[in-house]
């Protein structure tokens, strides 16, 4: 294909994934899609290979490489007609976890299936035991909440009413889940009416080339950047705080193989599944490996299937990183999986020391505060937090970030304060949190809630508190998390790092993000 014509169609396909974006951000209803963005967008092939993506959060775009595949397993294409979109969030069906839904819509060109557009979008409840839907203390999935099979809920005539009023039924805050679900349909119908004007101007077969060129042309890529990197075996290790409950650290253990122009992760030696929350599948593992080469080899290459294809993945069946079906896993969607960043990450640091930061806030500080107003309807705050970035071998670490698999926004506390019965009393710095080094790591930050209402309920789900960011060549470690309850009544508790309880009014919540780690002795 004419190498300007392949260029111009990528950015056109990747137009497109912005845009369906955008249009999720414009349109939702929930503050955690319009203000924190724990959203993504992804274009398929018709074979479900992904193509084309929104600067987004890498868990969810690296899990969409596996979704529309597991749709079609269960879905014959022949099933599939335009106007369709198929919503799911079974962990199982090339997913992560339940709160993470999928809307799927098929695009068609002259009568043939062509493409998919898919939109993934955190929702701030899907039902479970505890507002919110993360169970510190769950055993299994279906604690968690609403598990949805491949369902179509919207075809060319129409909504699905009664599908659509079961799924309402079983989430708190229906009017907010509709809403949002509604702006992920919008998104998808935007990238069908942008998919069918570039195949009314280019021919429908000449972006299916396209889209095979830009496979191979990244598979391509891959294979020279990895060829880039020094031969070897290498082998790292990391630690979740614990298994959800509490208890000891859990070990995630890789062995990373560069072999000319391939490279394999293989996690077998990582530690048995465990009873709470903080399991994970092997599309989220894919998925880390898939950031990690891209960060580490090739941030420039176009993200799609054909980079993935010389990297190979193994997870032992009954591990952490393999669970048993029904093991809860909404911790290890955001948690688990930066623990696989950090220990690949850890492996490679003395073999490409200029292309490692010490470690950071690997982890997404979630804080979930839910209750009923006035009125009685739901209101779920789902609040993430940034903290400090490790150092690198040539500069300090950035203080209040996100690193690797997350990707998202703070809520600002005016919108907080507008829509929720929460006062955001303090946003600051939490100075002296960076690990010392020659270059010390960023700083933490510093939020405080008071609780307004009689009563909320509080979920904490984070890492980096037990384990703290370690640093790199000398460098010491950041300050951990901590996360302090000072009751209305008098006295202060920390609370663990997932746990579930309720608070009542006048009581302060106080976050203290960690400090990344640093890099090199301290002069």
């Amino acid at each position: 294909m004419d190498p300007f014509l392949l260029e111009v169609l990528r950015h056109a396909l990747s137009s497109i994934a912005e845009e369906m974006s955008s249009t999720v951000v414009r349109a939702a209803r929930s503050p955690l899609l319009r203000e924190a963005g724990d959203l993504s967008s992804a274009l398929t092939d018709a074979r479900g290979e992904l193509v084309a993506q929104g600067r987004d959060i890498p868990v969810h775009l690296g899990v969409m490489n596996f979704t529309v595949k597991a749709l079609l397993r269960a879905v014959p294409a022949e099933r599939l007609r335009p106007g369709d979109v198929w919503v799911t969030n079974l962990p199982e069906m090339g997913g992560n976890h339940l709160p993470d839904v999928k809307a799927i819509r098929p695009l068609f060109a002259g009568g043939r299936l062509v493409a998919f557009a898919v939109s993934l979008a955190h929702w701030a409840d899907i039902g479970g035991a505890w507002p919110g839907s993360y169970v510190a203390e769950a055993h299994d999935s279906w604690a968690e909440g609403l598990r949805i099979p491949p369902t179509r809920m919207f075809t060319a005539e129409g909504r699905d009413e009664e599908k659509i009023a079961f799924l309402l039924a079983n989430v708190r805050g229906p009017a907010e889940r509709e809403g949002d679900l509604l702006a992920q349909v919008a998104a998808t119908r935007a990238a069908e009416e942008r998919f069918a004007a570039l195949c009314a101007e280019h021919g429908a077969a000449t972006v299916e080339a396209a889209m095979a060129a830009l496979h191979d042309r990244s598979e391509a890529a891959m294979r020279a950047a990895i060829a880039g990197l020094p031969d070897g075996v290498y082998e790292g290790e990391d630690f979740l705080d614990d298994d959800g409950p509490g208890g000891a650290p859990v070990g995630v253990r890789v062995r990373v193989t560069i072999a000319g122009e391939r490279a394999a992760f293989d996690f077998s030696a990582s530690d048995d599944a465990v009873a709470g929350p903080m399991n994970t599948t092997p599309n989220v593992v894919a998925a880390a490996c898939y950031y990690a080469m891209k960060a580490i080899a090739g941030p420039e290459i176009q993200p799609n299937g054909g980079c993935y294809r010389p990297i190979g993945v193994i997870t032992r069946p009954g591990s952490l990183l393999d669970p048993p079906p029904g093991r809860p896993l909404v911790g290890g969607n955001h948690e688990t999986s930066n623990r696989c960043v950090d220990a690949i990450f850890r492996a490679l640091a003395d073999a490409i020391p200029e292309r490692i930061s010490a470690g950071g806030p690997t982890t997404a500080g979630v804080l979930i505060l839910g209750g009923t107003g006035p009125d009685g309807a739901w209101q779920t705050l789902y609040e993430v937090h940034g903290a400090g970035e490790g150092a690198r071998h040539d500069r300090p670490g950035v203080p209040v970030t996100r690193v690797h698999l997350t990707n998202t926004n703070s809520t600002p506390a005016e919108i907080i304060e507008a829509e929720f019965p929460v006062r955001v009393e303090c946003h600051a710095l939490r100075l002296g949190s960076g690990g010392e080094g020659r270059h010390r790591g960023g700083e933490g930050a510093v939020r405080a809630y008071r609780v307004l209402a009689p009563e909320l309920s509080l979920t904490t789900m984070f890492e980096r508190r037990v384990v703290p960011p370690w640093g790199l060549a000398g460098g010491g470690p950041g300050l951990p998390f901590r996360c302090t309850l000072h009751e209305a009544g008098g006295g202060a508790r920390e609370l663990r790092g997932k746990q579930n309880l309720m608070v009542r009014q006048g009581d302060l919540i106080v976050m203290e993000t960690s400090g990344g780690g640093g890099y090199g002795r301290p002069a």
